[in-house]
């Protein structure tokens, strides 16, 4: 039975020329390939009767062809293996020249990142061999729009057990994301009829932004030394975001008084509190705060996810809702992405399950809290610093002496010497009246080996400027 083009054993897209001689045509497409990039080094060749038969071609033009693109230093020929593509840096037009723009900062101390490479590989490979072993065909089909259940049940029990956290699995949907969580809640509020919300002030500009394009009306909650106040709350606000455990910015955890305030005021008026779990798992001087969720689970949507905790490339976070948005948030998702990639949900769920997720978390803590203490010790010998929140998250925020440099210039110093970092005013929730300074310095991202002189770039702009009185922006 004659071959067609199904069964080579490997695929080759070529434009052939309309004209000239054939084998002129398949040198030409060969050589344009080549060059642009398409056939990279190494990359094998059909074997000559392989692309003879798929392109319509004779053996022997196609064997000519081969032949004269390796003497011209286009291919490696060797008897008995496959002809590969020689290595030919790629001649690209300039619109399609390599991006040479925006590049990753020398010391990234941006707040909210972890250190991903410290990703434990090795257990999340075993966690994928495992899954895979055992997986059914059904594994490898349409997933469902809440999340696998496999999943669902390894987060309802270590939520309980970590976070205090009351859910079953059915409560539980798996999102690719918090901003996907805030988007599908949003959603369902506004089609719900819900118009108004209350975030904190300062708070996450980036959540905001997206709770505003989602249709709600905004106001600020101002955030003091005791977290978000609630006595801002009112009947007409139908929902409030909060990072009750760890604020985003301040590093301040809601107080207990609080935390039964904001939960008094949903039972009595039916609101929404989006409790956003934020660096929850990393508290360095005692046992992390529970979750807000445990005093009023009717009220509250408890968000987490494995961005901080493992990496945010594996694009998955879970929100425990209370039983009347379970359904119309599947929904939404449904309508959003039909569903979150399934493999990922079943390793997590293994790795979960078998506690390797606990150990990493662990060993996370003890490393970022070494590396807390380092910045926090730096800090106290420069005259006029002051570090604000609790031991625990991913950054520290800092203000500056009254009289010493302002935001702008300071982060603009940074930035000459490639150092990343966040100011305080852009988090603020109206860009009018006072806006107090500071600086977000993340501890978390740079490797165990680069943190030091990541440490090192920054206080050199730190001492330079406050010991001078610059920059002044």
């Amino acid at each position: 039975m004659p071959e067609n083009w199904s069964s080579s054993r490997l695929d080759l897209h070529l434009d052939l020329d309309t004209e000239g001689g054939r084998r002129a045509r398949l040198e030409t497409a060969l050589r344009e390939a080549i060059r642009a990039g398409r056939l990279t080094a190494g990359t094998p060749l059909p074997s000559t009767r392989g692309l003879a038969q798929e392109m319509g071609l004779s053996r022997g033009t196609v064997t000519a062809a081969y032949d004269q693109l390796a003497e011209q230093g286009y291919l490696l020929t060797r008897p008995g293996a496959a002809t590969r593509v020689a290595d030919v840096p790629p001649q690209l037009p300039p619109e399609t020249a390599p991006d040479t723009g925006t590049r990753p900062p020398a010391h990234d101390l941006r707040p909210g990142r972890p250190d991903v490479s410290a990703f434990p590989t090795r257990a999340w490979l075993a966690a994928t061999r495992r899954v895979l072993d055992r997986a059914r065909p059904e594994v490898f089909g349409p997933g469902d729009p809440q999340g696998r259940i496999e999943l669902r049940a390894a987060l309802a029990d270590h939520l309980g057990r970590t976070r205090g956290v009351l859910t079953t699995p059915d409560r539980i949907v798996i999102t690719s994301g918090y901003y996907q969580t805030v988007q599908l809640l949003c959603r369902v509020l506004t089609a719900g009829g819900r118009e108004v919300a209350a975030l904190e002030d300062p708070g996450h500009d980036f959540y905001r932004d997206t709770v505003r394009r989602a249709g709600l009306t905004t106001y600020p909650l101002p955030v003091d030394a005791h977290g978000a106040d609630a006595e801002f709350l009112t009947a007409r606000t139908d929902a409030v975001f909060l990072t009750p455990s760890h604020h985003y910015p301040t590093g301040v955890p809601l107080h207990p008084g609080r935390r039964q305030a904001v939960c008094a005021w949903a039972r009595s008026t039916g609101g929404l509190i989006v409790e956003d779990d934020y660096d929850g798992e990393f508290r360095y001087d005692r046992r992390p705060v529970g979750a807000l969720q445990s005093l009023a689970p009717d009220h509250v949507a408890y968000c987490g996810t494995a961005s901080k905790t493992l990496g945010p490339a594996l694009r998955l976070a879970w929100a425990v809702l209370p039983p009347d948005l379970v359904a119309p948030v599947v929904r939404a998702k449904e309508t959003d992405d039909l569903y979150t990639e399934t493999l990922g949900q079943l390793v997590l769920a293994e790795f979960i399950a078998t506690h390797a997720y606990d150990r990493h978390v662990r060993a996370a803590r003890l490393r970022y809290r070494r590396r807390r203490e380092l910045l926090i010790a730096r800090l106290s010998a420069v005259p006029g610093l002051t570090a604000h929140g609790v031991p625990a998250g991913l950054h520290t925020l800092v203000t500056l002496p009254p009289e010493g440099p302002v935001e702008a210039g300071f982060l603009s110093a940074c930035a000459d010497r490639g150092v990343a970092l966040r100011g305080l005013t852009e988090l603020h929730h109206s860009l009018d009246g006072d806006r107090p300074e500071g600086l977000l310095i993340g501890f978390a991202a740079p490797s165990e080996r680069a943190y030091p002189a990541a440490l090192d770039a920054l206080f050199a702009v730190l001492e330079e400027s406050v010991t001078c009185g610059k920059p002044s922006g």
